[in-house]
């Protein structure tokens, strides 16, 4: 994915003020409130005026006029607050509708992307994006439009004031009052770019702290505390200088553009006071206009205060939008009704793939497995086995070649109706939080009891969750972190038992089982894998003796095929590692 910093920042800004479009019905009524908020609050300096007016000669001072003014004043400043929240409310349902579509833009993307995407980029950088960055959108999102709705109205509104006022007066206002816009752009320019670092430091810190809290275990046993600690303390040094930089350039903001529009206050003072002398103003309207000219001059204030936030939003929308933009999957093929009665006959034909150019790892691959039979894959470690998993299951594209199945490539079939046909048990299983029941039936949400227990009792876990407080309504925490790792692995068999497919793909799935439960265990997977074309991946070969064929893989290619008792005879590459592991019980 591209870097924010390539993301043009006038090309952000409008795409996201698009996401606010769908509810321009609340921001139509935000606009009204904000009028009204602002004409009822421009009436009471009018109104303070007039009073002061009616007491300003010694002598002749009008208490009842007065009074009269002051009640106004007090309905005026109530009517102007109710507005203003009514204004607040409508920009803030604005706000958490935009981001609330933003989060789901991001999560349906999280499954449209390639799983290259996901693989490559640290999961806690994709996590901060979701929750921080879209948390400083909505923060510059409220701001921002809150200070525009009520900001360009008593801009507008002030503005027609003074000059009804005093032309003159208001005519100087107007000349120093954009040299506050100035300094706001040029102090702007300076911080977007550490507001950018900013909210990629966060996405690195979120990484390595899902890493650290997802490890505790590990970390714990190689007594990586203090080096974690060490390696959180640098990338949390780093956050923080570049977010008191941040900090530092656009807090520089407002207090300069405070002491421009103070200038502005000064000069409506001078030349107010010089007015009245001339007689051709009021002691009140003079009052007034200073007022107005305090409120003209508050807009760019609160708008230059609010930039941190306001730069924020945008370096965060810049990393959402660079996300939802890079490229998904290619396009679906058409389903047919075919393709849910497949029979499991494979054939892999001169296949290539690479996960990056410079590293080929599998190279003119060739397999045929006809309906039915038990394929064993061994090798060591990163030959290709799941690999080959990956590309069976349409995770990864091949580069060249073709996999078909029953003579139909799965490139015309949907990927949804391809993997459905797979029933898949990984090395690391996984498990949600939510009831044992639904953790089963997680394949298929329709299942009745009676099928969800049957699965259970074919992957030898009925008596265990029996055993549990509430049976199989008991909730199972995040991951799985209240059952043991092969207890969670057992939930998982049952879920493909479950879903009874026409082919299986088995990666290491006994491996945190007790060698009793797991015989047992395979038993239930001979019945299961009866009739259904199976893979198994396993570095126990004790576990495959009984596959049909054993593909023996080294570097991406197939060295060796046979069965068991074949490649034994030959004396080649299984069957020094078979030896090897049971060198020690002979």
């Amino acid at each position: 994915m591209k870097k924010p910093e390539r993301i043009k920042q006038e090309r952000t800004l409008p795409r996201l003020l698009r996401f606010c479009t769908p509810y321009k019905g609340s921001i139509a009524a935000a606009l009204v409130f904000a009028i009204l908020y602002v004409g009822l609050n421009l009436t009471v300096p009018i109104l303070v005026g007039y009073a002061i007016d009616n007491a300003v000669e010694a002598g002749k001072v009008d208490f009842g006029a007065i009074g009269t003014l002051l009640l106004g004043v007090a309905v005026t400043a109530v009517c102007s607050g109710v507005f203003q929240w009514l204004m607040n409310m409508c920009t803030n349902s604005v706000v958490y509708f935009t981001v609330r579509d933003i989060r789901r833009l991001i999560f349906r993307k999280w499954g449209s992307v390639p799983l290259s995407v996901i693989d490559t980029t640290p999961h806690g950088d994709l996590i901060s994006r979701m929750i921080n960055d879209a948390d400083s959108v909505g923060d510059g999102l409220m701001q921002g439009i809150t200070q525009l709705f009520s900001g360009i109205v008593m801009i507008v509104c002030t503005l027609g004031f003074m000059v009804y006022i005093n032309l003159y007066i208001a005519i100087a206002v107007v000349i120093i009052t954009p040299l506050s816009i100035f300094v706001a752009a040029f102090i702007t320019k300076i911080s977007r770019k550490q507001f950018v670092k900013q909210s990629e430091l966060q996405g690195e810190i979120s990484s390595y702290i899902d890493e650290y809290v997802g490890q505790q275990k590990l970390v714990k046993a190689f007594g990586y505390e203090q080096a974690s600690m060490e390696g959180f303390s640098e990338i949390n040094e780093r956050l923080r200088v570049c977010g008191q930089k941040s900090q530092f350039y656009s807090s520089l903001a407002n207090p300069s553009t405070r002491f421009v529009n103070s200038l502005v206050t000064s000069a409506v003072t001078i030349l107010g006071s010089l007015s009245v002398i001339g007689g051709t103003m009021s002691v009140g309207s003079i009052a007034t206009f200073i007022t107005y000219a305090n409120q003209y001059t508050k807009p760019f204030n609160e708008v230059t205060g609010v930039i941190p936030q306001i730069q924020a939003a945008l370096a965060g929308a810049a990393r959402i939008f660079e996300f939802l933009d890079s490229e998904d999957m290619s396009e679906e093929a058409e389903d047919d009704p075919s393709f849910h009665e497949l029979k499991g006959n494979i054939d892999i034909e001169h296949v290539s793939f690479s996960y990056t150019p410079q590293r080929p790892l599998i190279t003119d691959f060739n397999l045929h497995v006809s309906s039915g039979q038990r394929v064993a894959i061994v090798g060591p470690t990163g030959c290709g086995k799941t690999t080959l998993i990956n590309l069976l299951m349409r995770f990864y594209d091949i580069n060249s070649g073709s996999i078909k199945i029953d003579g139909k490539s799965i490139y015309d079939m949907p990927r949804g109706t391809l993997r459905s046909n797979y029933g898949m048990v990984l090395q690391e299983s996984w498990l949600y939080n939510a009831s044992v029941r639904d953790n089963i039936a997680y394949g298929k949400p329709d299942a009745t009891d009676e099928e969800i227990i049957a699965a259970a009792k074919q992957a030898h876990i009925h008596h265990f969750i029996s055993c549990l407080p509430e049976g199989y309504d008991t909730v199972i925490t995040e991951d799985g972190g209240n059952l043991s790792q092969g207890q969670r692995q057992l939930i998982c068999i049952a879920r493909v038992m479950l879903c009874d497919p026409p082919m299986l793909i088995l990666d290491e799935a006994t491996s945190s089982i007790d060698t009793r439960t797991e015989i047992r265990v395979q038993k239930a997977f001979a019945r299961m894998m009866k009739g259904r074309t199976s893979f198994i991946v396993a570095h126990r070969l004790s576990t495959i003796r009984e596959a049909d064929i054993i593909l023996v893989m080294k570097d991406g290619n197939i060295i060796e095929q046979g069965s068991h008792d074949e490649l034994i005879r030959l004396g080649g590459f299984y069957s020094k590692l078979f030896n090897s592991q049971f060198a020690a019980a002979g």
